[in-house]
């Protein structure tokens, strides 16, 4: 068992005692946390922080901008403000659309749109095309999610909505769970701000090899109305934080902690804890 002694002695070499002893009070503590509620590494990751699109996964699907988004202060770090006509190029990669199927997904997203009452559709992500693919995104005061798998499958789609406002931040995420080569009950879900939003029928992704676009579509897409051919269309008006793909559907625990706005950092609350704990007990 670990024994702190507390005295009234405020010399430095106590205070440095303190900062230890509350350090290693605060990692068995960590440590004793259920594994579950950390993220696992994710398949994907683009949160912007340098003001490029660099992927910070080990899969280094490294984008590229279509017109010129500004680097801004968002949630966690910093994030991408697009306007008209700028977008993200994602490349193509085995591990995320091209070699499948894809039995678990899950893609969450980060974002404030300027104007989410627009009568066009403004995309945040999307993957595929026309038969097979992935998109999320806003119309009309809404916030979609889709995902579809039509050759072989005859998954037309499913899609997920919920209300939003503009000028406000919000946490989106698609699932889809245990999928299989059968359209299933309750395999496609949508999730808004930690909160299970609903459930739809669903079946894995198969590959999907045509273009993936952050913040327009990049070539092609399939929406709840049947629309959505085109390339380098659609274009999202607002800031994104981060987009994040996981080969996996996230648990409750975990998709809960990913999505908490105030708590977007991959590292969760511990570090920033931690460095506010240690610099006032340092600065005393």
């Amino acid at each position: 068992m670990l024994h702190i002694i507390f005295t009234n002695r405020t010399n430095r070499y106590g205070k440095i005692s303190l900062y230890y002893s509350v350090l290693i009070l605060m990692f068995l503590s960590v440590m004793a946390l259920d594994v579950s509620a950390v993220p696992l590494q994710p398949d994907a990751y683009w949160n912007f922080d340098d003001g490029t699109a660099r992927d910070s996964s080990n899969r280094r699907l490294h984008g590229t901008f279509h017109g010129k988004p500004t680097s801004v202060k968002g949630v966690s770090g910093n994030a991408l403000k697009f306007v008209g006509g700028q977008g993200i190029k994602i490349p193509d990669s085995r591990g995320i659309n091209t070699r499948g199927p894809f039995p678990n997904r899950t893609v969450g997203a980060l974002f404030y749109c300027d104007n989410a009452n627009q009568a066009q559709k403004q995309v945040i992500f999307e993957a595929g095309g026309i038969t097979k693919g992935l998109a999320i995104y806003v119309y009309n005061s809404r916030i979609y999610v889709g995902a579809w798998n039509v050759p072989v499958l005859n998954w037309n789609g499913a899609y997920l909505f919920t209300g939003i406002k503009s000028r406000k931040w919000y946490y989106v995420a698609l699932v889809i769970r245990n999928g299989t080569n059968r359209i299933e009950s309750n395999k496609f879900e949508m999730w808004l701000d930690g909160e299970l939003i609903g459930k739809a029928k669903g079946a894995y992704l198969q590959a999907h090899g045509q273009d993936i676009g952050i913040a327009h579509v990049s070539q092609h897409t399939k929406y709840h109305d049947g629309s959505g051919r085109g390339r380098d269309v659609d274009w999202f008006e607002g800031l994104i934080d981060e987009i994040v793909i996981y080969n996996r559907a996230l648990n409750i625990t975990n998709i809960t902690r990913l999505m908490n706005p105030l708590n977007v950092e991959p590292k969760g609350k511990f570090t920033t804890s931690w460095g506010t704990l240690k610099d006032s007990i340092l600065s005393n």
